[in-house]
């Protein structure tokens, strides 16, 4: 375990905070939206779409007097099979992310993951981009289960882990992050460079900001 640092387990946020996957989130969707003869969005317009799984992410991107459940239904099938083919090509970890990571598995830290993106693409993000890395728990949206900010998956790590939600701290970019951690007695800590801004953040329950990965880990050094 890591003695130098206030949180010896860090629990992880994926899309704006571990990876950029705004652009392939962006394209699929407007493509699907295209095929159903739905107007398309500017890819900055998804970072308010995205974080609370995929079902969220339609709605929000489909007209508002569009937004029956079938008509829903239909175009997030559309958006998964175009995903399942395309959802690499632009997505990368963002610059600092790899040598942060890098820094807490030499401290002894504990890494895991907890995201609203569904559970299978969650996975082929992690395999794709942290090769080998030892994250403790990969946990994606499986269906039927509470996604964030419920922390039911926050919790349910932690007892996975043997350790009590205090010893975590939560890093994510979004106000349903910031609820998850305040909601599972995790230390919240919200990620600058990622989707939403700061005072989203703060309003959320953001004990601290960081501004960029390399400024985590001297955030969370004992004192």
């Amino acid at each position: 375990m890591a003695p130098n640092l206030r949180y010896p387990v860090i629990l992880f946020d994926l899309d704006g905070t571990l990876l950029d996957t705004l652009e392939d989130i962006a394209q699929s969707m407007n493509r699907a939206l295209e095929q159903a003869g739905f107007p398309v969005h500017p890819t900055d317009a998804y970072r308010y779409f995205v974080g609370e799984g995929v079902n969220v992410l339609t709605s929000m991107a489909l007209p508002e007097d569009r937004r029956d459940e079938d008509v829903v239904a239909s175009v997030m099938a559309a958006f998964r099979q175009d995903y399942v083919r395309s959802w690499d090509r632009n997505t990368r970890p963002y610059p600092g992310v790899m040598e942060m990571l890098e820094e807490l598995r030499s401290l002894g830290a504990v890494s895991a993951i907890l995201s609203n993106k569904p559970h299978i693409f969650t996975l082929k993000c992690v395999e794709a981009f942290f090769p080998g890395f030892p994250f403790a728990a990969v946990r994606g949206q499986v269906a039927g289960t509470a996604r964030k900010p419920d922390p039911a998956g926050a919790l349910a790590i932690a007892r996975e882990q043997g350790m009590a939600p205090a010893s975590f701290a939560f890093l994510g970019d979004s106000a349903t992050d910031m609820m998850t951690a305040v909601g599972a007695g995790m230390f919240p800590m919200g990620a600058l460079w990622g989707f939403r801004t700061r005072e989203e953040l703060l309003e959320a329950g953001a004990r601290v900001l960081v501004q960029h990965p390399g400024n985590l880990i001297p955030l969370l050094r004992a004192r």
